[in-house]
């Protein structure tokens, strides 16, 4: 029996965010991304189904502490297979945490270009997961092969109540962390021969410059519009609701470009104290 098509972003967002088979979740994500695109569908409708409070997911992989994920070494096959999972675990909850985005503050006074950005985001990110399931294929793995950590989607938990707060974590902590680590990364794919893992990299590294900036853009929206410094704010929020570390060295060019400049970050890491 088939659904019956949804009619808003937010119901497509949610049936998305609780599809478990991840090659539907995609499809859906896409489908959501084309029609709002197309302006065919509404925003919200009172008759939008119940946001889920957590995404649906396989029965794979096993959702583990950090401290016992392989360890993600790109000097033998294994470790790059275990590298390229932990990756595209990161893809599949940001395709989760862009859904959520949208689904959950649908009703906040943002033009509808707010939501244009998150979906751009949100289809990237399905687009990034296909592109890392094809590499895991191609190196005899798949996704849930290994162990994963739960530590993504915690960010939705303690960040649920604010927008804000969601902007700061997500793209302006979490995402922009990717910007940080990402060009070493490439450099040892590239020396140890893996040059078709290290340009799916690539294409992730340049896409997530454009998500934060997404971010940061909004950020600064919500400041402006409350006449408060974002950078101040930034960090009071950081304090307030995410509970790692904010890690030193920092790609300062790729985070500017992106619109996150040292201000708001610098004096969160220890190394800066």
């Amino acid at each position: 029996m088939s659904r019956p098509a949804a009619q808003t972003l937010r119901s497509l967002a949610i049936e998305a965010l609780r599809e478990p088979d991840l090659d539907e979740k995609r499809r859906l994500t896409r489908l959501a991304g084309e029609r709002w695109a197309e302006r065919t569908l509404g925003l919200s409708s009172p008759t939008d189904p119940a946001l889920p409070s957590r995404p649906g997911r396989p029965a794979k992989p096993d959702l583990v502490s950090p401290r016992n994920v392989p360890r993600r070494s790109v000097h033998t096959v294994e470790g790059r297979v275990a590298m390229i999972h932990a990756l595209a675990h990161i893809e599949l909850n940001a395709i989760d945490l862009a859904l959520d985005i949208v689904a959950r503050f649908c009703g906040q006074p943002v033009p509808r270009s707010f939501f244009d950005g998150w979906m751009m985001v949100a289809t990237d990110e399905a687009r990034h997961f296909g592109l890392l399931s094809d590499r895991l294929a191609g190196l005899g793995s798949h996704y849930g092969a290994l162990p994963a950590h739960d530590g993504l989607w915690q960010a939705v938990e303690v960040t649920a109540h604010d927008l804000a707060a969601r902007l700061a974590v997500v793209p302006l902590i979490l995402e922009a962390r990717g910007l940080d680590v990402t060009p070493s990364l490439l450099s040892k794919l590239n020396e140890v021969g893996d040059p078709e893992t290290a340009a799916i990299l690539e294409v992730i590294y340049n896409d997530e410059k454009r998500h934060v900036a997404v971010g940061a853009k909004w950020f600064r929206f919500l400041c402006a519009r409350q006449r408060i410094d974002p950078a101040r704010r930034f960090q009071e929020l950081v304090r307030e609701c995410f509970r790692g570390e904010v890690k030193a060295p920092f790609n300062d060019r790729a985070r500017a470009e992106a619109g996150l400049t040292p201000t708001f970050y610098r004096s969160l890491s220890p190394l800066s104290q």
